[in-house]
């Protein structure tokens, strides 16, 4: 067996070593652990440390058996508020798609990427597309750049480390550029993307904010550069922009402009 394979069964035999745990069986110890997934204790011990040091398993000194850890409850609640946001989006990006006839797009941060959850293609012939769960730089997509705009320095710095690389010939590498644009994006409240992101493609994109005003997600439309001139996305930016405040006001976000449905 070679080393990634051994890596590839590890990972998996933790994985259901995590999910051996329910809500009647909270606490298990190691002798259940190893006969439940039929690997030696020596395994089970490893696994369980493993999980122990990134905080998914605890052990309870006073009879050494094993629980979730807090670890797990800050992933699934990342999961739940994903959850809300597509649940609470839906009717609303289905109105924008109405408005606009062009692709809309929902997407929430993932470090320095965004992860599509939501993707309501334009019934034209001529449209974008992309797969739910599929990843785009955060610097050069419009729903990244609406989210970074409001993200604490630290983070944006963190995305300019990971590296700018290009994705098209119009990709915007400069860092210095990069930091004008989230400026830019916090002045107008939306964020524009031309072909930096996919050749052909333009998009615009606003932030979506939860009850304790965190930008947690964006809104966005897509298109191709021969239908969305400049005079178009000045037209539909205040229809993106208002779509994403109806959907923070949903999450609990108060702001005068998040008072009723503009579409």
């Amino acid at each position: 067996m070679s080393r990634e394979t051994q890596r590839l069964s590890s990972v998996a035999t933790a994985v259901r070593l995590l999910k051996t745990f329910s809500e009647g069986e909270a606490e298990i110890g190691v002798t259940t652990l190893s006969k439940r997934l039929g690997v030696a204790k020596s395994t089970v011990y490893r696994l369980a440390s493993t999980l122990v040091s990134e905080g998914m398993l605890e052990q309870n000194r006073e009879n050494d058996k094993y629980r979730l850890g807090l670890a797990l409850f800050g992933l699934g609640a990342l999961v739940r508020q994903r959850m809300n946001v597509s649940t609470e989006a839906r009717p609303h990006i289905f109105a924008l798609r109405e408005a606009t006839n062009e692709t809309v797009h929902l997407a929430v941060p993932e470090g320095a990427q965004i992860i599509y959850v939501y993707d309501l293609e334009s019934t034209q012939a001529i449209r974008q597309r992309a797969n739910l769960g599929e990843r785009k730089p955060a610097f050069c997509s419009a729903e990244g750049r609406a989210m970074l705009a409001y993200a604490e320095p630290e983070q944006v710095e963190a995305v300019i480390a990971a590296g700018l690389a290009p994705r098209t010939p119009y990709t915007q590498t400069d860092p210095a550029r990069l930091r004008e644009a989230l400026e830019q994006v916090r002045q107008t409240g939306y964020a524009l993307e031309d072909e930096q992101s996919e050749l052909g493609m333009r998009s615009l994109a606003a932030p979506i904010r939860d009850a304790e005003g965190r930008v947690v997600a964006a809104v966005g439309i897509a298109g191709p550069v021969q239908r969305l001139a400049d005079d178009v996305l000045a037209r539909f930016a205040p229809l993106v922009v208002n779509t994403a405040d109806v959907i923070s006001a949903r999450l609990g976000h108060r702001s005068a402009a998040a008072l009723s449905s503009p579409l």
